[in-house]
């Protein structure tokens, strides 16, 4: 099953056994992320993490005569110590998530403005909502990429878009899927091979023990692709295989990116479980831009533009009317 984030490769590992009680259960999640997790190191360095100091912490707090709940509490609380989404525990009453990467900022998106400017007559394909604004820009809005891209459909998409002066791709709110979808939409933007960035590997249970970096690759598409200007609209709930989509799309020619930074979320999510049977789903390899930077804490847009209440009253979205200049001016 999907979820609204990336899971597309999503595996199992084997961990060593302990016993099915409270304390039990906190060693095996400890030690999961202390030899599986990817960003212990990056995280102790960008904001101080001490994942042995968590240890000391979160372990005073356990004890035998615990309930259900109350064991699910203190391991969610310790998981948050990672500041990252695509860490959860799944159990049959709760899920357990750190959701700060979006909830602790302003959305900059407006469903009624949405509604607003896509209007009545838009059209479908592949999950996404397309048409032609009456500047004679197109609109593409794309949620979500948990479901696949059809070729037929983006040649379609972009077929209908093709007269228009530039192109308007709306990533707002999207959470993520696999990262499959963000490299077929983004191959429709890039006449050549590009390098886009890097990926590693876990190799060991020591929290730098990585493979080397492996490229990666943006290879063009064999189907219609978009050869004209292109402004991406962001905020802070692009995460996941959306991320990737952004970091993708930085790398091609005549794309700009308006909006906030990024949620992030740059790590594969591999899985696994608790003596309890509760599953844990965290991040196991990391991937960087093309710089070798990590963007597991977003990526920052080329022009950052935030939803004003003053449009907001006049029914004007400040990102899209913001990116319809841009794409005039530049003409």
């Amino acid at each position: 099953m999907l979820l609204p984030m990336l899971l597309g490769l999503a595996g199992c590992v084997d961990e060593e056994n302990h016993a099915d009680t409270p304390q039990g259960n906190f060693e095996a999640l400890w030690n999961i992320i202390d030899q599986r997790y990817c960003f212990l190191d990056y995280k102790a360095k960008e904001y101080g993490l001490d994942w042995a100091e968590v240890y000391q912490r979160y372990s005073k707090m356990m004890n035998a005569g615990m309930t259900e709940s109350q064991v699910f509490e203190v391991l969610c609380d310790m998981l948050s110590e990672l500041r990252d989404g695509h860490v959860n525990i799944y159990s049959s009453f709760d899920v357990a998530r750190n959701w700060s990467w979006h909830e602790d900022y302003p959305s900059n998106f407006s469903d009624t403005l949405f509604n607003k400017y896509i209007g009545t007559d838009y059209r479908i394909a592949s999950g996404m909502k397309y048409r032609v604004l009456d500047d004679n820009i197109g609109y593409l809005r794309c949620e979500t990429f948990v479901n696949a891209i059809g070729s037929g459909n983006m040649d379609e998409i972009l077929l209908y878009l093709a007269p228009c002066n530039g192109l308007i791709i709306d990533l707002r709110n999207n959470t993520g899927g696999m990262i499959s979808s963000a490299e077929k939409l983004a191959a429709r933007f890039t006449n050549e091979e590009i390098l886009v960035g890097y990926m590693q590997h876990k190799t060991g249970k020591g929290h730098s023990d990585f493979s080397a970096m492996r490229e990666q690759i943006l290879k063009p598409s064999k189907g219609v692709r978009w050869q004209k200007r292109v402004v991406l609209l962001t905020n802070r709930s692009v995460y996941s295989a959306a991320n990737e989509f952004v970091k993708y799309m930085k790398c091609c020619p005549q794309v700009k990116v308006v909006g906030d930074k990024t949620g992030g979320g740059a790590g594969m999510p591999f899985s696994s479980e608790l003596p309890n049977g509760w599953g844990i789903r965290f991040s196991a390899c990391p991937m960087y831009d093309r710089q070798q930077q990590s963007t597991e804490f977003g990526i920052n847009p080329d022009y950052k533009v935030s939803l004003t209440q003053e449009d907001f009253r006049r029914g004007r979205d400040t990102l899209i009317e913001y990116a319809r200049r841009l794409l005039k001016d530049e003409s």
